[in-house]
């Protein structure tokens, strides 16, 4: 799937129709998983017919358009297959039981319920909830695209604003030329002082966008907390406090999602192939010294963005085993044990010296050229590219010939 966004400024009357249409699908799920809660067995079918009943039941249920309702199901029975596959593969820790909705922030449509106007530019909502019609805003153009190619269109309420969502049937591939190979093999170390090293000991500063905000956002958290009034209805001054709160945190997270974007798509576009660790992120941030580090540095974004750009532009991006990655001496192969405060690698067998990251960056760059072929999740599509099959791979300036491989 591939997501355009655009901006919508709705006026009051029509921010209450959304606010509707959202506290409705937040109702039909709640309903459907209370359903399956007390009704063990049943499946996708019974769920489905249960939200027809609620249709006829309720008349706000009703006003939705009937595919709203049943992306609601769907949003449920996602949760219980995810559940389910957690047990069955014996996830460590919480499995993820369905819980129901708070807050939801975003109403779905599938092919009907909504209408484009000629020029692409307005969006009509066509079921009783009241909705309308809405500008979109953004640089984007949809009329590149399809009528038929739209298969999913998302309202989402965000801390800024509201937004309009085109979800499109498109390969992203067919999106951009193919590039021309660099001819270059770079490994990458992700860490907390740089943000990663690259095997040619280039450096990218990790910008710590958390930490600089940090004292910003304590102040408006204060701010909005002074005007919290326990088991009351909440004032207007709370949920203006709330809001600037909120778009503090947004603005943080978009600029931390913006910088690990760059620096993903210059190193897919100046490389070949980019080995990385497979890092267990979501168990290094259970340490309480290194959690919010390791969240300011946005590792699993950073990772998300690199597959969806190695696969986009037909390159190879290969995550390896973190063992012994830093330990291991990339001259000579030998285990120099160190800790986290020792910066530099000083292997006593064989005198090589180097930067810790950079002595890391090359055994990762190794792993992954010795499983070129062999390993499973080369990208996000899988794949590899038929023009690097046999091709000679530049690594830190030295020539490795690949052999060819018959796919």
């Amino acid at each position: 799937m591939f997501v355009l966004e655009y901006k919508v400024k709705p006026k009051p009357n029509q921010i209450e129709a959304i606010n509707e249409a959202i506290r409705t699908t937040q109702f039909v799920r709640n309903k459907v998983l209370r359903y399956w809660m007390d009704n063990p067995g049943v499946g996708k079918t019974e769920l489905f017919r249960y939200n027809t009943a609620l249709r006829k039941e309720f008349k706000f249920v009703d006003d939705l358009n009937s595919h709203a309702c049943q992306t609601a199901v769907e949003r449920t029975l996602r949760a219980i297959t995810r559940f389910y596959d957690n047990c069955q593969n014996k996830v460590k820790g919480k499995k993820g039981y369905p819980k129901f909705k708070k807050h939801s922030r975003s109403v779905e449509y599938k092919v009907s319920g909504w209408k484009l106007s000629k020029d692409k530019r307005h969006i009509t909502f066509t079921d009783k909830k009241g909705i309308g019609t809405l500008k979109l805003i953004g640089s984007r153009d949809i009329n590149y695209y399809q009528p038929d190619q739209i298969k999913r269109v998302r309202i989402l309420n965000r801390a800024d604003g509201y937004y309009v969502q085109f979800c499109l049937k498109l390969d992203p591939r067919d999106t951009v030329k193919p590039l021309t190979p660099s001819q270059k093999a770079t490994g990458i170390d992700v860490g907390l002082k740089f943000f990663l090293v690259d095997s040619e000991g280039n450096q990218v500063d990790c910008p710590k966008y958390y930490r600089k905000a940090e004292k910003q956002l304590n102040r408006l958290n204060r701010k909005k907390s002074k005007k919290y009034r326990k088991g009351k209805k909440q004032s207007r001054n709370y949920h203006k406090a709330r809001k600037r709160y909120a778009r503090k945190h947004l603005r943080v997270s978009r600029q931390r999602e913006e910088f690990v974007k760059s620096v993903a798509l210059r190193l897919v576009k100046s490389n070949d192939l980019i080995a990385y660790e497979d890092l267990n992120i979501k168990g290094m941030v259970k340490n309480r010294h290194l959690a919010k580090s390791i969240t300011d540095a946005g590792w699993s974004v950073f990772r998300q963005w690199l597959e969806y750009f190695g696969d986009k532009y037909g390159k190879l991006t290969i995550a390896v085993s973190p063992h012994n990655t830093s330990q291991n001496c990339s001259n000579c192969g030998q285990k120099v044990q160190k800790s986290l405060s020792t910066r530099t690698h000083v292997c006593p067998h064989c005198g090589y010296t180097d930067c810790r990251d950079r002595n890391a960056a090359l055994n990762i760059l190794q792993k992954g050229l010795s499983s070129v072929g062999r390993t499973q999740t080369l990208n996000a599509s899988g794949e590899i590219p038929s023009w690097l099959v046999g091709e000679i791979l530049l690594a830190n300036g030295d020539s490795m010939n690949e052999e060819s491989l018959s796919l």
